[in-house]
């Protein structure tokens, strides 16, 4: 049996890869399936440690980019595209895999190309509330679609989409306190938040939370995921902010966190404030109370749709990038955390929109996929 995975570009759109890889590991035990084997193909590894953890060979595959505005890039990427498309019929011939999972965006295109003309099966997820170019067009010939967001069901039509929820690594899929304190360098009893921009971070909450800073280290301790690009322009600031204050160890910088960190920070956070990613389903998936501030700029006003979808599940508050400020964050912080009824409804909330299991429906459909490809 053979297995290739698709996608990438994006944290958001490669560790879901390897959520759905994880369990598939685990429904071919159960199948007593022992001579699979796993592929990823894209345009780069993104993780390499984390195809090399789950013996996932990588297949690189040239493409260009699908840009929504006018540039003369679009037409060089077309060309670079259509050679992708030629390359990953070459190397998926010579394999031939039995089923093609795809998490969408351009990276993916060629390989779904490739699996289309071969009449390979192909399964797809899409995460966003706004489906993406790629997404709609894989969609009509996909043997099966699933979706993050229930709204999808119907969009896609019933007959062959599930409402799985969104793969989530098993690495943070379960938050840990014990040791959280010692490791993160916190203190007991002062309420914590957690604010990320994701894996690459987000300038205008960085700005946000130096602006916001003096105030909130007065109540609150921060862990603070600025992205690796930003983080020492952050963290300069942030010591100028503070070298005054009293509070200022309150304050925990880090350009990364890794799968241990993240567990840890969800199993103290009080509230964690995020963009409206993929990291809204891990927020889910922990049962917290959650502030989204959504890119106002993303493909298909993508980010807007995912956080007001998440809103009205009951699960956050959304704060407009427009009406972003100090005040309007500290707020929002502390009408959540001051008002026990609002914080148990949205717990609550983000328990029923939560999908812990999204990776292993998924891999247990692709396994009976590629078994019946196979036959």
């Amino acid at each position: 049996m053979k297995i290739l995975f698709t996608g990438g570009g994006t944290g958001g759109h490669f560790y879901p890869l390897i959520a759905v890889a994880q369990k598939v590991y685990d429904e071919l035990e159960r199948q007593s399936v022992y001579d699979a084997k796993l592929y990823f193909m894209s345009v780069d590894p993104y993780d390499k440690q984390a195809l090399a953890d789950l013996q996932i060979e990588f297949i690189q595959v040239p493409t260009g980019k699908m840009r929504i505005y006018f540039s003369l890039k679009n037409f060089l990427d077309l060309f670079k595209t259509a050679y992708g498309v030629f390359v990953a019929l070459y190397k998926m011939y010579k394999i031939y895999p039995d089923v093609v999972f795809s998490k969408g965006c351009y990276a993916s295109f060629p390989a779904l190309f490739a699996a289309r003309i071969l009449r390979i099966p192909v399964v797809i997820h899409e995460s966003d509330m706004a489906p993406g170019r790629v997404t709609k067009w894989s969609a009509r010939f996909a043997r099966r679609i699933a979706v993050s967001y229930p709204d999808l069901v119907e969009y896609f039509g019933a007959d062959k989409t599930a409402w799985t929820g969104q793969p989530i690594r098993e690495e943070i899929i379960h938050p840990i306190k014990e040791g959280a304190y010692e490791y993160l360098k916190l203190n007991t009893g002062i309420p914590i938040i957690y604010i990320t921009g994701g894996s690459l971070g987000a300038q205008k909450i960085n700005d946000c939370v130096l602006e916001a800073l003096p105030d909130l280290v007065k109540k609150y301790q921060i862990i603070h995921q600025t992205g690796t690009v930003n983080f020492d322009e952050v963290k300069n600031r942030a010591e100028s902010k503070l070298q005054d204050s009293p509070f200022r160890d309150h304050y925990k910088p880090f350009p990364f966190l890794g799968s241990l960190a993240i567990k840890m920070s969800a199993g103290v956070a009080s509230v964690v404030v995020s963009r409206a990613g993929s990291t809204l389903f891990e927020i889910a998936t922990w049962n917290l109370p959650s502030i989204v501030i959504p890119f106002n700029k993303s493909n298909g006003d993508h980010a807007r749709k995912n956080a007001y979808a998440y809103s009205r599940a009951g699960a956050c508050t959304v704060i407009e990038e427009a009406n972003l400020g100090a005040s309007e964050l500290l707020f929002t912080i502390e009408n959540i955390l001051n008002n026990p009824q609002i914080y148990k409804d949205m717990v609550e909330s983000a328990k029923k929109f939560a999908r812990p299991d999204a990776a292993q429906t998924i891999a247990t459909e692709l396994v009976q996929i590629a078994l019946s490809h196979e036959k």
